[in-house]
């Protein structure tokens, strides 16, 4: 049985506290046995009141501990954690193994995904990526993410900043773009649902065509007389600026 302390209360903390619930309720062999949190009612509704603690010193001893905070904050807290050579692996896609305290052993539990609040999410679709400073600790993680996702990755640190690279551009910068096209959409009076059904079926075509293939729009056929009709059409600085860059990047592809 591995026991498994969970430190933070955030979404990301919370998404797993409930994938690991789940994977206890179907015969996982892991349990967790404590749990850090500012606030312990941040996390009453997921775990038992009596092995939540805001007192660093009322911490429980377990196998792993799981360090889902913010990742300026990841430094500070792994050196709190009051016992030694404990395995401790933060959620971090940025932060390097080296920045936990050497007090105890390093890893990297790293779940690949966006949590918001109030949205599921299927953890056993979630890609994990883990790292550890040797064979038995990194086989101690593969474990635990095996027992929640079925997408499990050996990943170096300096492979991991790289993919956390990667999923801006393919994630928050996305979702910004769609933000731009939301407000494009309201300056006009057009409902942005119309859009759904082209943003689904942009990200389906990536599970058989490469981005690169996938692209179309007047930058792929070097439309110029469309690509000045729309920076005609935009107000915003800002947003001709991004328009310019992302199709001067498209055109650059070839």
């Amino acid at each position: 049985m591995v026991k498994i302390g969970i430190i933070g209360s955030g979404n990301v903390a919370q998404h797993l506290i409930v994938a690991l619930q789940k994977s206890i309720d179907e015969g996982a062999e892991i349990e967790i046995t404590t749990a850090f949190s500012r606030q312990k009612n941040a996390l009453s509704n997921l775990l038992n009141y009596d092995i939540i603690c805001s007192d660093w010193n009322n911490l429980k001893e377990a196998d792993l501990y799981l360090i889902a905070v913010s990742d300026n904050a990841i430094a500070e807290v792994s050196e709190k954690i009051p016992f030694k050579n404990k395995l401790v692996a933060p959620t971090s896609g940025a932060v390097s193994i080296e920045a936990i305290h050497s007090n105890n052993r390093k890893g990297v539990f790293y779940p690949l995904q966006t949590f918001s609040k109030n949205v599921d999410v299927n953890f056993k679709t979630i890609p994990i990526c883990i790292e550890s400073e040797n064979e038995a600790d990194l086989e101690l993680l593969k474990s635990v993410a095996n027992s929640i996702s079925n997408s499990v990755y050996e990943i170096s640190s300096k492979q991991r900043k790289a993919l956390h690279v990667a999923a801006v551009f393919v994630n928050n910068f996305t979702n910004n773009l769609y933000k731009i096209g939301n407000d494009i959409c309201k300056e006009n009076n057009i409902p942005f649902e119309i859009l759904l059904p082209l943003i689904k079926e942009t990200a389906e075509k990536i599970n058989s065509l490469s981005p690169l293939d996938a692209q179309t729009g007047p930058a792929k056929r070097n439309d110029e007389e469309t690509i000045e009709s729309h920076l005609a059409l935009l107000n915003n600085e800002n947003q001709k600026n991004i328009y310019k860059i992302l199709t001067q990047s498209i055109q650059n592809n070839g």
